[in-house]
């Protein structure tokens, strides 16, 4: 844990990716200081060279990124700092000024590269220039008179900061997210923005979509032509922010193609609010990265759930099968589906006892195993208390089943059975956490509208 030597994880051979890190760059709560150091070490242990502090919720990044760290926050910044270099871990320091930046004006430009400077003093070599989710349109009169648009304030931007970085430390990396992070890859602004900077500067992309299903080799060579550089992926997963906040993103990481690495320099995984439950996915995530042409995501995903939860892996695994539900995830639910479809088949054939046995077997695993992990005892204890509201949905979701395959076997459901159905969905439903995807709300609506 936080300030002991972590414990390494064994790998072979030489890593497909030469960038292979994680973003602290989710809105919400950011991470504290505690869980940062313990992430660092976490991301060292699994093979990951690169962790990007960018929390947009912490104003001294983006709404008062003129504001220079003082005092506590600089203490505190430079511990993050020590403790990457003593992971071998590149330290990347973004600032996300575009909300309120004047392209145009030299003040500006000089508080900008002014607060990256003296971050570089306290040890960082690499940083980052965040122009995602601003205005797309010049907001500044002078900006509109001195610049065509948007993207030729950006060439300048950048330019401006990188030639301070280089003037700086030669060997010193800039990262850039543009303002079109997002889409086809050959978009008129990203490849303008490509020819129009330095090729040594990293330019990150989400895919096709702000949180990409699938990240394929061919829109990979697309976005690298376009850039003119190799890209390097800010992939949105295991984030769970602004309307995925209902989801729980403890599945393991695919759809990304085994060869991505041809055309990309690396990946970094934006992580939830939920330090410790956002390491699952990020153990998968190290796995891939290392060796994308063997990586199997559900043998990763076992073994990352063995690390983190010890004794309690077995009663986890059958919790994190009901919250699969993200863009990654193709199947929500798919122990509990194929028990849900066992039993209406057996039911529809008569066979009610073998019907009712299915359902309720499916339906009380799932809450033995949350009693399990909730009962006081659990080894981690903080990823517990991160998955509670999802863990307690669980259990309320599964009594619901319980009670249906018990009243619904054997024909329509009838008062007072249906009542208590119909009260048990509430309480489910009332936790407004995504758990066995949509399957508790279809079947047990669809046998209270049939007993309607």
């Amino acid at each position: 844990m936080t300030g002991t030597e972590p414990t390494r994880i064994a790998r072979t051979g030489t890593p497909a990716f030469a960038v292979r890190g994680i973003i602290e760059g989710f809105y919400g709560t950011p991470w504290t200081h505690a869980q940062r150091l313990d992430m660092i070490d976490f991301v060292a242990a699994h093979g990951m060279n690169t962790f990007v502090y960018s929390p947009k919720d912490d104003p001294l990044m983006r709404h008062a990124w003129r504001s220079p760290y003082l005092g506590e926050s600089r203490r505190r910044l430079s511990e993050l700092i020590d403790r990457c270099r003593r992971r071998d871990v590149t330290f990347v320091f973004c600032l996300s000024p575009g909300l309120s930046i004047q392209y145009s004006s030299s003040d500006d430009i000089a508080a900008l590269t002014g607060k990256l400077a003296s971050v570089g003093d306290l040890g960082v070599t690499a940083f980052g220039l965040l122009l995602d989710d601003i205005p797309t349109v010049l907001q500044h009169a002078a900006d509109r008179a001195r610049f065509a648009d948007l993207v030729d304030a950006h060439i300048a931007l950048i330019e401006s900061v990188y030639d301070d970085v280089l003037r700086r430390s030669p060997r010193d990396t800039l990262y850039v997210c543009p303002t079109a992070y997002w889409g086809y890859g050959d978009e008129e602004y990203l490849t303008r923005l490509g020819r129009g900077i330095d090729p040594r500067i990293e330019v990150f992309h989400t895919g096709r979509a702000i949180c990409s299903a699938t990240i394929d080799l061919a829109d990979a060579a697309t976005a690298a032509r376009s850039l003119a550089r190799p890209v390097t992926y800010w992939d949105n997963y295991p984030v769970n922010d602004v309307a995925m906040g209902g989801e729980l993103h403890i599945g393991p990481y695919r759809g990304r193609d085994r060869h991505l690495y041809r055309f990309a320099t690396g990946v970094i995984a934006n992580g939830m609010e939920l330090a410790e439950s956002s390491k699952i996915a990020f153990a998968t995530i190290a796995d891939y990265l290392w060796s994308p042409e063997q990586y199997d995501p559900e043998a990763s995903w076992r073994a990352a759930i063995d690390e983190l939860t010890g004794p309690d892996a077995d009663a986890f695994r059958v919790f994190a099968d009901n919250v699969r539900s993200s863009c990654l995830a193709a199947e929500d639910s798919p122990v509990m589906t194929t028990a849900v479809g066992q039993w209406a088949f057996l039911a529809s054939i008569g066979e009610t006892d073998r019907a009712e046995q299915v359902l309720a077997d499916a339906a009380n695993s799932v809450i033995s195993a949350v009693d399990q992990l909730t009962g006081g005892a659990a080894l981690n204890q903080s990823l517990v208390d991160e998955a509670r509201p999802w863990l307690e949905a669980a259990r309320e979701g599964a009594r619901a089943l319980l009670l249906l395959a018990r009243h619904g076997s054997r024909g329509p459901l009838e008062p007072p059975a249906a009542d208590q159905v119909q009260e048990a969905l509430a309480r489910f439903t009332s936790h407004g956490k995504r758990v066995f995807g949509d399957l508790v709300q279809m079947t047990v609506g669809d046998a209270l509208a049939a007993a309607a």
